[in-house]
């Protein structure tokens, strides 16, 4: 399916590793220009390098841009950058982020503060600026990478799982607000997916059960009904739809993507 991406001006936080990652690389075969923010510049540049050496063609379509998306000023000059480098926005994913995973009886007000700021506020730091600059041109898309977490309150993330909470409702809020300045607002809550974060996660649950990463790894994929865990490009391909044209009526969306693990309305 031809997603009618050719030329668009793709902003991915969260870019330089996962499925941000994922997200430019499909988004780049599609035919659009991708500028990638994240807080590493080293990170950025392997990310630009390894999207160019899949597709020698697509290089002069990546730009990055280094920035710590919990300050709200840094992110509006990564906004600014993008823009002035490569045009107005066109689409925006967000994907940066993650809070820490901790036991309840450690948790500290710190531990809520840092996972909005982790999570929450990396988000909207971008989103903010972006959503009323689509609103004044009067057209735009934007992507929200959240997680399941928001919907199941998982003990070691009950910060983190907050803070998803919170973007699914501003994304919800933000597309009945902006819809009819031609602005959608969609989210995808991934469950389990195979990233290099993931890939370390269970070598240390492993080795904490004591058994083999091939053992932990079957094991995870026995937990979902779909047999196995979600491949990046898969979160990616459906980002990139809700990004497009194609879904030009789905707005105020919540997908979940967590192959029916936790089966709900």
């Amino acid at each position: 399916m031809d997603l009618q991406l050719q030329g668009k001006h793709v902003l991915i936080t969260g870019g330089s590793k996962g499925i941000g990652l994922a997200c430019a690389r499909v988004f780049l075969q599609e035919g659009a220009r991708v500028s990638l923010v994240a807080r590493s510049e080293s990170t950025l540049h392997d990310a630009a390098q390894s999207l160019g050496q899949s597709d020698a063609g697509v290089a002069g379509r990546i730009a990055v841009f280094a920035a710590d998306l919990r300050d709200a000023t840094a992110a509006l000059s990564a906004v600014d950058s993008a823009e002035s480098a490569g045009g107005p926005v066109d689409i925006l994913v967000n994907s940066a982020g993650a809070a820490a995973m901790t036991p309840p009886d450690a948790l500290e007000a710190r531990s809520w503060h840092d996972a909005m700021d982790a999570k929450y506020f990396t988000y909207i730091h971008v989103m903010s600026p972006l959503v009323k600059r689509m609103g004044q041109r009067g057209a735009g898309a934007i992507v929200n990478v959240i997680g399941a977490g928001g919907k199941v309150a998982g003990p070691s993330h009950l910060p983190g799982g907050a803070a998803n909470a919170a973007l699914m409702l501003v994304t919800a809020g933000l597309a009945a607000a902006y819809g009819p300045k031609g602005v959608r607002v969609n989210a995808v809550n991934p469950g389990m997916t195979l990233t290099d974060r993931l890939k370390v996660g269970i070598a240390a649950g492993a080795k904490t059960s004591n058994i083999s990463e091939e053992e932990a790894l079957k094991r995870a994929n026995e937990r979902v009904p779909l047999g196995r865990l979600a491949k990046p490009e898969e979160i990616a391909n459906a980002v990139a739809f809700l990004a497009s044209d194609k879904a030009s009526y789905v707005t105020g969306a919540i997908l979940s993507m967590d192959g029916a693990v936790t089966p709900m309305v």
